[in-house]
């Protein structure tokens, strides 16, 4: 490698070491990986994923263009009827809800990471419909697919509540899923079809104001990268090569690999936060490993050929720069192990965190 003090071949054997499922599996995707207008495919295996909270067109913008989701459609489920149409859907006329089916692919992102961009679109503790849309056919749900599912949205959804982030109970109910009919055409991507008035229907019903008000917003101006020349004067030598150039840090030799102290990690480069200690574990690989990331809205996950190898790479999506590579080995039930170069990020004790700008991430690693 360029500029680090380890060869070539210790790179390998480590990451042969500990990501060799992840690494003969990506191998196998190489010819059939596409790149489309959303970001990129992965071939590999699909999961479903069905959620509804309100109206269809806010559930499914969120989700689309996240690396790892393959699809994302507007429909209808939960109900006994078969074939509804939205007319009858949307007059309360039938037992099914407005609702999205997300096809993702479990080894580049988890089933946890949807659940936690699902939870920050609408009020899971209203239930009798959906800010102005009232009515059952509005009311959220998960629908979950099988077992594994349900054990992750019941853990999801307590931990919400434990939050304190709602002053009231989330009522959103995790029920087994049975049917999904797609919507009419016109339904699909209509924030992308007709964006004045999706746009207009999001501030009017009051969701916006409801996810502003209890979210974390406007990321993109709080968390801004500067550029490579005020870098190189910020960073050290090591936390540049590694951000900047996408290197690789010493396997144990590194600042965060035994950390477990309470707390998060940020990007070195634009200050978003990336991990909760929370979701930190030991993976034996010599670089600290987490089960997910604070929001999977904050990484991208591009694929990385080099070495002979293609493994999915993460990179800070604000601070557009390299933390690591993501491999389907970690432990359940997510079995994703993130694994992270500690010179990437820079660690938040919990008791820093309110001082620092991150008290609203507190809840995450209690």
């Amino acid at each position: 490698m360029k500029n680090l003090k380890f060869t070539l071949s210790l790179v390998l054997i480590q990451v042969f070491s500990f990501g060799m499922i992840a690494c003969s599996q990506a191998n196998n995707k190489e010819e059939s990986i596409e790149t489309s207008e959303e970001g990129l495919n992965y071939d590999g295996p699909t999961e479903l994923a069905t959620f509804a909270g309100g109206c269809f067109w806010c559930i499914e913008a969120p989700f689309e263009g996240i690396q790892g989701v393959v699809s994302v459609v507007s429909g209808y489920s939960g109900g006994k009827e078969k074939n509804p149409t939205y007319s009858d859907v949307s007059s309360g006329k039938t037992s099914h809800k407005e609702a999205v089916q997300i096809t993702y692919n479990p080894e580049v992102i988890s089933y946890s990471e949807l659940l936690d961009i699902f939870w920050q679109q609408f009020d899971p503790t209203d239930a009798g419909g959906s800010f102005y849309d009232r009515g059952t056919q509005y009311e959220s749900a998960i629908f979950y697919h099988n077992n594994i599912q349900k054990q992750v949205a019941e853990e999801s959804k307590k931990r919400l509540g434990r939050s304190g982030k709602f002053n009231k109970p989330i009522v959103t109910p995790i029920v087994k899923y049975t049917s999904f009919y797609e919507a009419e055409a016109y339904h699909q991507d209509y924030y992308k079809k007709n964006p004045d008035e999706y746009y207009a229907y999001r501030r009017g019903s009051g969701r916006d104001a409801f996810i502003t008000k209890h979210w974390p917003s406007d990321l993109e101006k709080q968390y801004r990268s500067p550029s490579k020349e005020e870098l190189k004067k910020l960073l050290e030598p090591l936390q540049y090569e590694v951000a900047i150039n996408n290197e690789t840090e010493m396997a144990f030799n590194n600042k965060y690999n035994e950390n477990k102290e309470e707390g998060i990690y940020v990007c070195i480069v634009s200050g978003a936060p990336l991990f909760s200690s929370k979701d930190k574990y030991e993976s034996y690989s010599g670089w600290p490993s987490f089960t997910k990331p604070i929001d999977a809205r904050l990484i991208d996950k591009p694929l990385d050929y080099e070495y002979g190898m293609v493994r999915v790479e993460v990179r800070s999506k604000l601070g557009d720069s390299h933390l690591g590579h993501v491999f389907f080995d970690g432990p359940k039930p997510t079995q994703l192990r993130y694994c992270m170069n500690s010179a990437a990020m820079r660690f938040i004790a919990k008791k820093d965190m309110e001082s620092e700008g991150y008290g609203d991430y507190l809840w995450l690693v209690d």
